[in-house]
């Protein structure tokens, strides 16, 4: 069995959700694998989290490099290739830097690639089968992945459940001087932070979300007497913002907000990975949708197959009423 490496994702000293999800993507290639994070950055916050990886991976390589400060894909790519085995499996979070690093490290370690996996069969002799999606999740696709010289592997944040369990007791390892010439074409100028909204999204803990099910603008004044009766939040899914119905500020996903909620009420929301990515913290989501195939209700704790400007009005009359 190839030895399997998780590229862990962090920012201020804090990893991703999809750390701990990685480890139970691995552990359905093997299920006895001693999965090896790997975690590159700089400073303090590279220490934090290296430290926070061993209650949960037996190993971690550390990358420490005033280059990485900032997650450049070309940078890291090109560090990884001098480190990782030639045979390796090595999963990565399918996010925008997922899929800017991926393809490209595929081809410098001559290994398959294949991307935004949703679920993982097991392997055959040399065969890895996964499961990804087509069409926006309407269509489940079966892959045959030959990994006889190895695979990266892009895993959608979301559809495996967090490993929670600790203890690893793993130790850090220094593969700083290791990673070669990482000199760059492009490089990292400054960030630039969107303007803060009438509603902090990222700091509220009920949700209720509307995506193209709304139809219409004026539809929305029916999610806002919903959060209202809830006391929640308002947000949306990207079309909402492209129409201009609600400002940036409240949209959910890999472009807009990454939110935590305690409970996320999905309106009319198909469920793209992009969307999906935004969603951390494992919230308790209430998916309401016509279309019994939306990708949506294969992520969500409850789902109600309905049409949302019926069912959100009704809702609303019975919590109003229960107070």
């Amino acid at each position: 069995m190839a030895q399997i490496f998780a590229y862990i994702v962090h920012k201020g000293g804090v990893a991703d959700d999809s750390a701990l999800e990685l480890i139970t993507a691995a552990k359905k290639i093997d299920a006895g694998a001693n999965v090896t994070a790997i975690v590159a950055g700089s400073g303090a916050d590279l220490d934090k989290v290296c430290n926070e990886m061993t209650e949960s991976y037996k190993e971690v390589y550390k990358i420490n490099s005033e280059a990485m400060a900032y997650p450049n894909a070309e940078v890291i790519r090109k560090a990884l290739v001098n480190i990782l085995p030639a045979d390796c499996i090595c999963l990565i979070p399918h996010n925008t830097f997922g899929m800017d690093m991926g393809p490209g490290l595929s081809i410098k370690m001559d290994s398959a690639y294949v991307s935004d996996v949703v679920a993982i069969e097991g392997i055959e002799g040399s065969t890895l089968k996964v499961i990804r999606q087509e069409f926006g999740g309407q269509v489940s696709t079966h892959v045959d992945c030959d990994i006889s010289s190895g695979a990266i592997v892009t895993v959608r944040p979301g559809p495996f459940p967090p490993d929670e369990s600790k203890g690893a007791g793993g130790q850090v390892v220094d593969k700083s001087g290791d990673i070669g010439d990482i000199s760059a074409k492009r490089k990292y100028l400054e960030t630039v932070l969107q303007e803060a909204g009438d509603v902090d999204i990222t700091k509220s803990d009920v949700l209720v979300s509307v995506g193209r099910g709304i139809e219409d603008e004026e539809n929305i004044e029916l999610a806002k007497e919903l959060a209202e009766a809830m006391g929640a939040d308002v947000s949306c899914s990207r079309p909402i913002v492209d129409a201009k119905w609600l400002d940036k500020s409240r949209q959910v996903g890999t472009s807009g907000q990454t939110v935590k909620p305690k409970v996320y009420m999905a309106m009319g929301i198909s469920g793209s990975f992009q969307h999906l990515g935004g969603i951390k913290g494992s919230p308790f989501i209430v998916a309401v949708n016509k279309n019994p195939k939306a990708p949506i209700f294969q992520v969500a704790d409850v789902g109600i197959i309905a049409d949302i400007l019926e069912f959100m009005p009704e809702l609303t009359e019975v919590l109003n009423e229960s107070k």
